[in-house]
């Protein structure tokens, strides 16, 4: 079990394993939940989609409930480690889980036939469920804009993947801060927009 648990990929291969075989169990004992009907392929993209929004907005709160308010603590000499390994491959994996949230989600409201319901914000057809995700969908469009138009570029000015003056590092790092703020700020009616189209209306 260390072996599997000292190593991230095989980590992530048995978590993928152990919910297959959860799959199998729940469908064996109760004859429901069987894979590749319509309602199950529905399912899946709504489940890849909340693994991909949970990556997304847990490394969005890690940046500002915890990197961004103890950089300051952090002694100069040890400052590198963050802005050269650490914000980086966190850096990578915010965008790319920004960018499967918000193909997963689109694809999954074109499959299950309320897209255009959801992006004209239910104003179509008057139904509150398409209002309410279709608000989510729009913030969650701005936060995946903000974070491959505004946030990325600019971190990567700050953090020197690309060459700038000091001024520049600067004046990006606060930008990138500010916009990373922006979308703390909007995942909390975002969040509730998405789980309340799926539990309220």
């Amino acid at each position: 079990m260390a072996g599997i648990l000292s190593n991230l990929k095989s980590t992530v291969i048995a978590g993928f394993i152990l919910t297959v075989i959860m799959v199998v169990v729940v469908v064996a004992i109760t004859g429901e939940g069987m894979p590749w009907g319509s309602d199950w392929i529905a399912f899946l993209w709504r489940w890849l989609h909340v693994l991909s929004a949970v990556m997304w907005i847990g490394i969005l709160w890690y940046f500002n409930f915890v990197q961004i308010p103890s950089m300051p603590k952090i002694p100069d000499e040890q400052k590198p480690a963050i802005s050269k390994v650490i914000a980086p491959a966190a850096l990578f994996w915010f965008r790319w889980a920004a960018m499967a949230t918000i193909i997963t989600g689109l694809l999954l409201a074109l499959g299950s036939g309320y897209l255009m319901q959801a992006l004209t914000l239910g104003l179509m057809d008057g139904v509150a469920k398409h209002t309410a995700i279709g608000i989510g969908m729009w913030l969650g469009l701005i936060m995946w804009f903000n974070v491959w138009f505004v946030i990325w570029p600019n971190q990567k000015i700050a953090l020197g993947i690309v060459d700038a003056e000091a001024d520049a590092k600067a004046a990006s790092a606060r930008k990138a801060m500010l916009f990373s703020r922006t979308n703390t700020l909007l995942s909390f009616p975002m969040l509730y927009a998405m789980v309340s189209a799926q539990n309220i209306y």
